[in-house]
């Protein structure tokens, strides 16, 4: 782990043709129970697990580790205009909520209301949460390891920074034709100390991610 930020795990299921959805905003259940056990069981080792504004409005998820035994992880959600509605399922679990310093004050208030932990930061050059003073921000938080869920846009992202220390993917045996995981790579990230296996009907492709 880096003291400056937690260590990083990607996770994410997708069709034999690299979809996880069918288009944007449409949610596709892709794995079979078996490998959605396991998806449970890794939330059950994170002490936080990251999210997109776009997975929150698709899935409305609730990021608990339901399907096992152990502790649900911490939701943090990147919401640069604060989209998220205040009756979302993951207010129930105190989330953080991630945004820029220019996200409407109102918003805020009523999330906290709702539950939720709004915490402003600098935006990126695309007006996004910037990443790395938000996991600096975690890691002061005592947030040692953190499993990212989704979606495309928020791996890509996390991917492009160099800011990923491990992925598990599950690859389900169906053709979809939809949206690719990956958007507009700079560079070719790739997977070392790999591990595959079976699980029910999908296949779990593991390793440590590499830059350069």
């Amino acid at each position: 782990m880096q003291k400056t930020r937690p260590t990083i795990t990607i996770t994410y299921a997708q069709s034999l043709d690299g979809s996880i959805a069918r288009q944007r905003g449409e949610p596709l259940l892709l794995s079979c129970h078996d490998s959605l056990v396991m998806t449970h069981r890794l939330r059950a080792q994170h002490d936080a697990i990251l999210i997109g504004a776009g997975t929150l409005l698709a899935d409305d998820p609730q990021l608990t580790v339901r399907h096992v035994e152990g502790e649900n992880p911490r939701p943090v959600v990147l919401d640069s205009r604060l989209r998220c509605p205040a009756d979302a399922r993951l207010l129930a679990s105190r989330p953080i909520i991630a945004t820029t310093l220019t996200a409407a004050a109102d918003r805020a208030a009523a999330l906290t209301a709702a539950g939720a932990t709004v915490v402003r930061f600098a935006a990126d050059d695309a007006g996004r949460v910037a990443l790395r003073p938000l996991l600096a921000w975690l890691s002061a938080q005592n947030i040692a390891t953190l499993m990212i869920e989704g979606g495309a846009r928020t791996i890509s992202s996390f991917l492009a920074a160099h800011l990923v220390d491990r992925a598990i993917i599950t690859i389900a045996p169906s053709f979809v034709g939809g949206l690719n995981v990956i958007e507009n790579m700079p560079h070719t990230p790739r997977l070392v100390n790999v591990a595959c296996r079976s699980c029910g009907n999908d296949i779990i492709i593991e390793g440590d991610v590499v830059f350069g």
